[in-house]
């Protein structure tokens, strides 16, 4: 082993007996490094915070709504068959299912709510949605052409207080207009089913009907709203929706989930960047309390300084040693970091529900945030960032110090010796 390695590793071990200033030193080391580990913790816990929430927008948005969506003025598409047909040549889309939307209102014991109504095809929904692995009670085939059967959202069936088997009353809000007044098309759907997506808006406000059932409701004969389609890729989404205008006749509208969900995504990659920076703050704020760390120990070990140069030691040793010194305070900081932020990233799916128990909150509450439970996605990349990073702020703190001590004069620092 170099000498400049064994000594700056002995002089991060070292503790002197008796001695405060040395007690002093060791004690700012110990906190220089704690801090080093608990920003380096705390940055990648808050990544793979972020990483997770965006995770789970895609999952449980992507999972109700549709890759690519088309339609046609005044939301209604004739020639849906044919348009469903050539979109699926595309060799890049897996599934295509038509859709009947509009705007209704729900009553039931005196309780009304207004709702988004959709009307579909279940085999062929179940090919580009996710409902039916989210199903809490019946199945999505339990709706039927005729039946006027309803699956409701979980939080709309506990607003209107209904249960699988209630009949509730659907007011369509296109109206017949009659010489006396403008009547509203009413009609009793069955509860057949409830599902929960654990997304809030769709949980509650949204219905699904059979699309036979909102072809007559809404009075729209064999045309429907729009098409759905499911990519291989998602993120492929905006360049297939352009290629599709080959397939496609020219009256027709396509749009892709980036269009309209793309503030959620936005907005979490903007509070991911700006975590990072401000975390990275706290991780070059305990990085740089190394300085401190060095610059007592340069002047704790000037007798040792200056008999180690008259022992023909180079100022490049020297500052070498203090150098070391700094690195070693930092990777150790910077390991326990590392270790602790994974652990944490990838428990914490069990350790934010023990806290909410112990304290009695529930940080994020269901009717306020899109996401109610705190979900994690740890990335190594991520991980690799924060290390070469947080490496680099400790070995950037290191130099001034050592070049400090590499230029103590040795018949200046023996002088009182």
């Amino acid at each position: 082993m170099k000498y400049e390695l064994l000594i700056g590793l002995r002089y991060t071990r070292a503790r002197k007996r008796g001695a405060g200033r040395n007690r002093f030193i060791s004690f700012i080391s110990s906190i220089s490094m704690a801090g080093l580990a608990l920003g380096v913790a705390a940055l990648i816990v808050v990544l793979s915070v972020m990483n997770g929430f965006q995770k789970e927008l895609r999952t449980r948005i992507l999972g109700v709504a549709a890759h690519i969506q088309i339609s046609a003025d005044g939301d209604e598409l004739s020639d849906w068959p044919a348009i469903a047909q050539a979109a699926a040549r595309h060799p890049k889309v897996q599934a295509v299912a038509p859709y009947v939307q509009s705007q209704s209102m729900l009553s039931f014991d005196g309780t009304v709510k207004g709702v988004m109504v959709r009307g579909i095809l279940p085999e062929d929904e179940d090919r580009v949605a996710d409902f039916g692995t989210h199903m809490r009670q019946g199945r999505l085939g339990d709706l039927k052409a005729g039946g006027f059967g309803i699956i409701l959202g979980a939080d709309l069936a506990r607003s209107l207080g209904v249960m699988r088997g209630d009949k509730v009353t659907m007011i369509a809000a296109q109206g017949l207009v009659t010489p006396a007044a403008v009547l509203p098309r009413i009609k009793q759907f069955t509860v057949v089913g409830i599902f929960d997506v654990g997304m809030y808006e769709y949980d509650s406000g949204l219905a699904l009907i059979h699309m036979t059932d909102a072809q007559k409701l809404y009075r729209m004969g064999d045309r429907v709203s729009g098409v759905r389609l499911k990519l291989d890729d998602l993120f492929d989404a905006p360049h297939v929706a352009r290629e599709l205008f080959r397939y496609l006749p020219a009256d027709t509208y396509v749009t892709d989930w980036t269009r309209g969900h793309a503030n959620f995504f936005r907005a979490v990659q903007i509070e991911k960047t700006m975590m990072f920076l401000i975390l990275l703050l706290i991780v070059a704020v305990a990085a740089f309390n190394i300085v401190s760390t060095l610059v007592m120990a340069v002047t704790d070990k000037q007798a040792d300084i200056a008999i180690l140069r008259t022992l023909g030691a180079s100022p490049g040793s020297i500052m070498a040693i203090f150098v070391i010194q700094g690195i070693a305070i930092g990777v150790t900081g910077l390991a326990l970091g590392i270790a602790g932020g994974v652990a944490l990233a990838l428990n914490i799916d069990v350790v934010v529900p023990f806290l909410e128990r112990v304290l009695g909150v529930h940080f994020l509450a269901k009717d306020v945030y899109y996401i109610s439970d705190l979900p994690s996605d740890l990335h190594w990349g991520d991980v690799h960032i924060i290390a070469g990073v947080s490496l680099a702020l400790t070995l950037l703190a290191t130099l001034y110090p050592s070049w400090r001590a590499s230029r103590v004069n040795p018949a200046e620092a023996l002088r009182y010796e």
